[in-house]
């Protein structure tokens, strides 16, 4: 008896339930399909890459059993590994193919080779020796393999290799492309990551996402804005990702009239339930004031993950409700949501602003007492401004103290104290405090200039004078301070002392005449 293979594969999608899978496993075995090893491939594929561990569970137990398997069957499991975030296992399927004589084929290396990128930097030299396998079973111009190779060079910061690849190959489609772009982007490395992109002959909106993904990670935010922009005007639809980095832009820059167009584009196309770009709505609004909205957003969210409360959290603790900050933060933890080491900043810096000094170090001694959540310096560097803010400079003091001094990496942390120090006249202290950041050699202009009003302001000028000397010594230049403006849904920003603008001139002017409209209105 035989059984059409696309009939089993369609029958096979439409379980939905462990148990309907498993009547389907035991309908093939009792028919006796004179196929029956190959008539179990597409119950096998549904198993093992449904993203669901108890169909994955099913499926290891189906492949274990098989005493026929195929190429297509390991080259499944290796997907349904990878997607499980086992790469280990990944490999050795891979091994085993070899070893039983399974020959490889193109859909082979593609999730072989990303199981290899998962392994990274532990075990580098698997990916190599895989790539030796691609050239010598004959896949080295396979684009989908070829690509895969970019991006394990790129992250495992060999990009001159994925170069090289890239450089050799003879047909440059839109999947290298885009792989090349998205490793230059994951270095940092924008400005060769736009030259591959404009060399591009077809960009599709997956290109378009690597390339704007990559001006965001290094925070050029009008650069994501801009292009795109100019991705809109080529009549590029773009996808979640992109969206996502856009509204990411917009939660930096306050352009309140972009990110609300980008939500009701998610709307219209039906994208607002994806739980990532709801996230970032969250955030988006949440940082341009619009509470409100941010809730509406969360609601809305089915299943709210870490990042979702997270982005919640920090919203209303950005808008100074410190209170509402902790409602969530116990709704958090009520829905079995576990808080992660964002989660308790949040919280942390809800509760310094709110000078809610018992409630903060409550919750710092719950972090890993309670939740499990070892601290980190973010969490120290929060309980020190929490106390340095309510004037208790001397127990913040004691607590970096007490938290062993703390490192030289940790300036910022001792910065903090020093702003304290400052606003709350304590020049004792601000003087202990800079002593020891000179005995770490920190040469941060903020904390240099911050030290400097310390002591001028506490009529210490012989101090003052030997940081200023000391500046201008070192040449230290404090970096200019910034406001960003949106007007006609343009993002303006200007920098103090910066004239480049091209209307610098005129603004000038105007400002010049408002202030001496104000000084007669004194008058």
């Amino acid at each position: 008896m035989s059984v059409e293979k696309g009939f089993l594969t369609s029958v096979a999608q439409k379980c939905n339930t462990l148990i309907k899978l498993k009547q389907l496993h035991a309908h093939i075995l009792r028919c006796r399909y004179n196929d029956t090893p190959y008539a179990l491939a597409p119950l096998l594929s549904v198993a093992a890459i449904s993203n669901d561990a108890s169909f994955f569970s099913y499926a290891r137990s189906i492949f274990r059993h098989l005493r026929h398997r195929n190429t297509f069957m390991h080259n499944t499991m290796i997907r349904g590994y990878l997607q499980a975030r086992l790469p280990l296992p990944a490999v050795s399927c891979y091994l085993s193919m070899l070893r039983n004589g399974i020959a490889v084929n193109n859909y082979t290396f593609p999730p072989l080779v990303k199981a290899c990128i998962a392994l990274l930097p532990s075990f580098k030299v698997v990916g190599r020796l895989v790539h030796g396998h691609v050239v010598k079973f004959g896949f080295r111009d396979d684009p989908y393999v070829l690509s895969a190779f970019i991006e394990f060079y790129s992250v495992s910061r060999e990009v001159e290799h994925a170069r090289v690849l890239f450089d050799k190959t003879t047909k440059k489609d839109v999947v290298l492309g885009t792989a090349m772009v998205d490793g230059y982007g994951k270095m940092g490395n924008v400005d060769k990551a736009r030259e591959v992109f404009e060399q591009m002959p077809d960009r599709n909106a997956v290109s378009w996402s690597a390339m704007i993904a990559a001006y965001s990670r290094v925070s050029d935010f009008k650069e994501v804005l801009a292009l795109f922009a100019e991705m809109q005007n080529e009549g590029t639809k773009p996808n979640e990702s992109v969206l996502v980095s856009v509204l990411t832009a917009c939660a930096h820059l306050g352009a309140f009239a972009q990110g609300l167009w980008v939500h009701s584009y998610a709307k219209r196309f039906q994208l607002d339930s994806n739980p990532i770009l709801a996230t970032a709505l969250v955030d988006m609004y949440s940082k341009c004031g619009c509470v409100e909205s941010a809730l509406s957003v969360f609601q809305s969210i089915v299943y709210k993950d870490a990042g979702a409360w997270n982005a919640m959290i920090c919203g209303v603790a950005l808008n100074g409700d410190a209170e509402k900050s902790l409602e969530l933060f116990y709704q958090m933890a009520a829905s079995g949501t576990k808080p992660n080491e964002t989660t308790f900043v949040a919280v942390l810096t809800a509760c310094t602003h709110a000078k809610m000094v018992q409630q903060g170090l409550w919750l710092f001694e719950e972090m890993s007492s309670s939740y499990g959540v070892a601290p980190k310096m973010e969490h120290y560097a929060c309980v020190v401004d929490l106390l340095s803010r309510a004037g208790m400079v001397e127990e913040a003091e004691k607590f970096m103290e007490e938290m062993g001094g703390l490192a030289a990496s940790d300036a910022n942390v001792w910065g903090a104290l020093l702003n304290a120090c400052r606003i709350h006249k304590n020049i004792h202290v601000g003087n202990r405090v800079w002593k020891k950041l000179l005995d770490m050699g920190i040469d941060d202009c903020g904390t240099h200039v911050l030290t400097y009003n310390i002591y001028r302001e506490a009529g210490w000028e012989a101090e003052a004078k030997k940081v200023r000397t000391r500046i201008k010594e070192i040449g230290m230049r404090k970096k200019p301070g910034c406001s960003i403006i949106e007007v006609d849904d343009e993002v303006e920003e200007f920098l103090a002392g910066d004239h480049s603008h091209p209307l610098a001139q005129e603004m000038c002017r105007l400002l010049d005449s408002i202030l001496k409209m104000g000084t007669l209105e004194n008058f």
